[in-house]
């Protein structure tokens, strides 16, 4: 399937939300996940030749993005903390829920304890993918999905209670 430019440009923009889950899921900071965004980006358009449209294109989007995202993730274990010592307090905006960033926190921080099968599955679980499209994008069986989104979603709970974190 042929995708110009301008058509690649647009489908990013549309779903570039995915990117920004993917981006959070695997780091904190605000620095490695732009990093990480610019990154899958560049990934998506190396490989956009490789998109034969037999799948819907996010479904593409998101195996690019998590695999990119965990070879982005080991590459920068390996670095040395650069922003350790810098301390940013996010500022109080209007529409600003703190409530519900905290619970986010929460989440994200829960979800960084996952194997990587694991962000990926709740991550496309999350996005409403069906256990088929997942199966597909990241090789199992359906069954296998089932059962591991169900141990996934327990691991999750349990991880966020001993946060502290009461639903």
């Amino acid at each position: 399937m042929k995708i110009t430019e301008q058509q690649f440009l647009e489908k990013i923009n549309q779903h570039k939300g995915i990117l920004y889950k993917v981006s959070r899921m695997y780091f904190d900071k605000l620095e490695d996940q732009q990093d990480l965004f610019q990154e899958i980006i560049f990934q998506l358009w190396k490989s956009l030749n490789s998109f034969k449209g037999d799948s819907e294109f996010t479904s593409w989007m998101y195996r690019v993005a998590l695999n990119t995202a965990i070879v982005f993730f080991k590459k920068e274990k390996r670095k040395p903390d650069k922003y350790a010592s810098i301390k940013i307090e996010p500022t109080a905006c209007e529409g600003y829920n703190n409530e519900k960033d905290q619970q986010l926190a929460h989440f994200y921080k829960a979800v960084k304890q996952l194997n990587k099968i694991e962000k990926a599955l709740i991550l496309q679980y999350i996005e409403g993918f069906t256990g088929k499209e997942i199966a597909i994008n990241l090789g199992l069986t359906e069954a296998n999905v089932r059962v591991k989104v169900n141990r996934t979603k327990i691991k999750l709970q349990d991880i966020i209670k001993k946060q502290g974190y009461e639903f």
